[in-house]
């Protein structure tokens, strides 16, 4: 009975008329900053490298990039990338050697696809070695399960 009596006064107040609503809903804000947040952890790891090679499995742990890096990649015809440059052939050792050093020289990052033979990646490797860039980190996927 008394709360007959007080939705009337306040109904007598207001002229009749419904309260406009003040509440915000923020449902449809949050489905939408979730899609976008599953677009980007799927395209974030695709920026990183735009030399397109089938890298092989591993079960290493990954590592951080550093700020001083640089990126070589050997695609499947054997073809030498620094960073998305390509390297001419027989011209490895020029392009190492115009590279910037700092103190302990860059941090080298190959990426090598798993189609290549052996001996293509380890020439890739000693030209490396022979230009004094001896921090050099392998890039693989990953895997879970052991070779």
């Amino acid at each position: 009975m008394a709360m007959g009596v007080a939705s009337q006064s306040r109904r007598g107040r207001r002229g009749g008329r419904r309260a406009p609503m003040a509440e915000i809903n923020v449902t449809p804000l949050v489905d939408v900053m979730l899609v976008l947040l599953i677009i980007f952890m799927v395209t974030a790891p695709l920026l990183t490298a735009a030399v397109p090679i089938d890298l092989p499995d591993s079960r290493a742990n990954p590592i951080d990039n550093q700020p001083q890096s640089v990126t070589v990649s050997v695609d499947a015809g054997g073809v030498v990338y620094i960073d998305e440059t390509p390297v001419a052939p027989g011209g490895l050792a020029d392009a190492l050697a115009a590279l910037p050093r700092g103190a302990d020289g860059p941090d080298v990052t190959l990426r090598a696809d798993r189609a290549l033979p052996y001996d293509r990646v380890m020439a890739v490797l000693g030209e490396l070695n022979r230009a004094g860039l001896n921090r050099i980190s392998l890039v693989t996927n990953g895997s879970s399960a052991a070779p």
